[in-house]
């Protein structure tokens, strides 16, 4: 099910009014220079890093701090923003607040000194980018009615590709338009990408500032109407609209499973490293990487087995442990797309950290960054990023046409499955020259990541906490990113020699299981319906 006409409120029906094409434009718009600071990070940070002197097996536990913020922040300010009301709106602080501060670290990072001041200005550069951006994706759910919110969401998308086209052709623009050097003596930051960063950071601010200024946003008070208009008309009975409730019971025994999971897996380990050691954790940065990856899934346990412990003593309506219960207690839908999010992203952060050291030595045969094919190597998939997300903006389009006569599930499982074959081309293209073709397919599926998920989810949550579900739903954007800073040097190391080229081959598995994932998920306007029949039923 795509979307329900009957959502198509006027200002007196008491249904949500639909938006013109320019208001979906202004509201949208911010998304553009969010996506130039999040591009130049994704695709520059590694090579930063290497500048200043990271070996390639590093970069990922180096890039750790960036999911580390967006974990804690995203569902923190999704619960900020909730309960927010006043000048500016619920939505709209947030994004102001956070745009100056990505843009000041968007000017800091090309300039870091060292490699530890880099890592640090990372973690603040992505807390920055995660405040601005967490409440984009509620606020599309927030002002749009169900049929328009595909069209919103990949407006979103059309502008995460255009940013991204920017952000990825500005290096290479710097250095075959201005003439700038791309190339910098040991330690020292091209000014090429210092130059690409100060653009960025400008652009991020003016585009955010433009929605925050040119668009307005419904209160708490109408977002409860329109809410209750809707149940209405879907037939749907307005205080069964999630499954969000869960047993103090069914929180402690899930929490004590994952302390035990993580506890067990560092035993694992620690047992391994016993003599004779076996290759896979002989080595004692192998072993910290797993030790940290342990000691996540324990921390999980713990928090849900306290928030079960808060629930039994009647503690847990308001504030943090709020946050903590919506976590535990998502929507069915939610559950089933998280792990579609969770093998999506994680193929997208494999080739965020991995692409340019892989194009350097596997297509130049370059792999040291103090060379000059080093750093043609990065700009070549710089632009190449460009190409990607120029290919993801068009697609964004083409979905508001297609998703109106197919099924968002199934579409969004195919345009993954296109994916996983860019990636795998990757690996058999030698020629650099022909790295656009792969390209085209992995920008089909980057469309489709930040556009179809969202618009398959708003129609599952309640309006009153939009911020939150879509900070959470978030988490499973950080959680993998998580995950590949900590498993993927060990999992290059140890099976692909260290080959980083082997990044986009895990990429392509990766996708063809979000791919498999997306045919058990149900969207959200369909589940709410089923559950109102089968309570319906059961009442008879």
């Amino acid at each position: 099910m795509t979307g329900v006409a009957i959502d198509a409120g006027t200002p007196n029906s008491g249904r949500k009014p639909a938006m013109d094409p320019a208001q979906i434009w202004n509201m949208s718009f911010g998304f553009l220079g969010i996506q130039i600071g999040f591009d130049l990070q994704n695709g520059n940070v590694s090579r930063i890093f290497q500048t200043l002197g990271a070996e390639v097996n590093e970069l990922a536990i180096l890039w750790i701090a960036a999911p580390m913020t967006g974990l804690i922040i995203q569902p923190i300010v999704g619960h900020l923003s909730d309960n927010t009301w006043g000048k500016f709106g619920r939505r709209r602080p947030y994004f102001l607040i956070g745009a100056i501060l990505a843009s000041l670290a968007l000017f800091i990072m090309p300039n870091s000194p060292t490699l530890w001041v880099a890592a640090g200005m990372l973690w603040i550069m992505d807390a920055s980018l995660n405040i601005t951006m967490e409440p984009f994706r509620a606020f599309v759910g927030d002002n749009l009615p169900d049929r328009q919110r595909t069209r919103g969401y990949a407006m979103q998308s059309f502008f995460i590709g255009v940013g991204a086209v920017i952000a990825g052709a500005l290096p290479w623009v710097m250095t075959n338009w201005m003439g700038l050097s791309n190339v910098a003596p040991a330690g020292e930051i091209p000014e090429t990408v210092q130059w690409a960063f100060y653009i960025g950071g400008a652009a991020l601010f003016a585009a955010v500032c433009w929605t925050v200024f040119k668009t307005k946003e419904y209160s708490p008070e109408e977002l409860a109407g329109f809410e209750a208009a809707r149940h209405e008309a879907l037939g749907v009975d307005p205080v069964d609209t999630t499954d969000t409730r869960r047993s103090a019971g069914q929180f402690q025994t899930g929490g004590l499973v994952w302390i035990v999971i993580g506890a067990a897996f560092a035993a694992l380990v620690l047992l391994g490293r016993g003599d004779p050691k076996p290759a896979l954790l002989g080595d004692i940065e192998i072993a910290q990487e797993l030790y940290v990856l342990a000691g996540l899934i324990a921390a999980f346990g713990v928090i849900q087995l306290v928030a079960g412990l808060l629930r039994k003593g009647g503690r847990d309506e308001n504030g943090f442990m709020e946050v903590v219960n919506d976590l535990f207690a998502m929507p069915k839908t939610m559950r089933q797309l998280a792990v579609v999010q969770f093998f999506s992203w994680f193929a997208m952060f494999s080739m965020w950290i991995y692409g340019t050291p892989a194009v350097a030595e596997y297509h130049f045969a370059s792999p040291d960054p103090v060379t000059q094919g080093y750093q043609d190597a990065a700009d070549w998939w710089s632009l190449l990023g460009s190409v990607r997300n120029g290919v993801a903006a068009a697609a964004a389009l083409a979905f508001i046409v297609v998703a109106a006569k197919m099924d968002r599930c199934r579409l969004h499982a195919l345009n993954l499955t296109i994916g996983a074959a860019g990636f795998a081309a990757m690996i058999l293209i030698r020629d650099p020259a022909l790295l656009w073709v792969p390209m085209v397919a992995v920008g089909i599926a980057w469309a489709s990541i930040v556009s179809l998920p969202y618009a398959i989810l708003a129609g599952s949550v309640p309006a009153r906490k939009m911020g939150i579900y879509m900070g959470i739903f978030n988490i499973f954007i950080v959680v993998p990113q998580l995950i590949a800073a900590t498993l993927l040097g060990f999992l290059l190391t140890t099976f692909f020699d260290g080959a980083p080229i082997y990044a986009m081959a895990i990429s392509a598995v990766s996708f063809v299981l979000a791919a498999v994932a997306t045919f058990f998920v149900t969207d959200g306007t369909t589940a709410m319906i089923e559950r109102q029949q089968a309570k319906l039923a059961e009442a008879s």
